[in-house]
């Protein structure tokens, strides 16, 4: 059995299946925008490559639909969401880039807990199924599971 690490160079991907109502929307979202490349697909799904992770995005809408929030540092984050922990220096272009493209955010991006040791980047923004995503970045990484 794997142990947790906290050397994120040594874990292995993570594989994440969710629901999409379209997969030509997902396509564009995923693999346009996000610029996540596709892997294996069927005519009811289809794999990405997440940083690294694979993430299978299911036609399923009946499966899709808001998710509950709850507050976080004075934001109502979506309790059901997925994402990535990106090294600063490449969070802050992802996050300048969905700015330009008109990402509406649910969370626009910002520094959350500063001056504490969790303090982080972080943005929050949906899929075109209503799957939100969190995008993070912590200046100093060892600080991901700090107290």
């Amino acid at each position: 059995m794997l142990a947790p690490t906290t050397n994120p160079g040594l874990l292995p991907p993570f594989h994440l299946a969710f629901p999409v109502h379209d997969l030509a929307l997902a396509r564009k979202f995923y693999g346009e925008l996000l610029g996540c490349p596709e892997g294996r697909s069927a005519d009811d799904w289809v794999d990405f490559n997440f940083y690294g992770h694979q993430i299978v995005a299911h036609l399923a809408p009946a499966e899709t639909g808001p998710a509950q929030r709850n507050a976080v540092d004075g934001h109502g984050v979506p309790v059901r969401h997925f994402g990535i922990v990106l090294p600063m220096a490449d969070w802050e272009p992802l996050a300048a880039r969905l700015k330009a493209e008109g990402i509406e955010f649910v969370i626009e991006p910002y520094i959350r807990f500063k001056g504490e040791p969790g303090e982080q980047a972080t943005m929050f923004f949906l899929d075109p199924s209503g799957n939100a995503l969190e995008i993070k970045a912590f200046a100093d990484i060892a600080r991901l599971f700090a107290k």
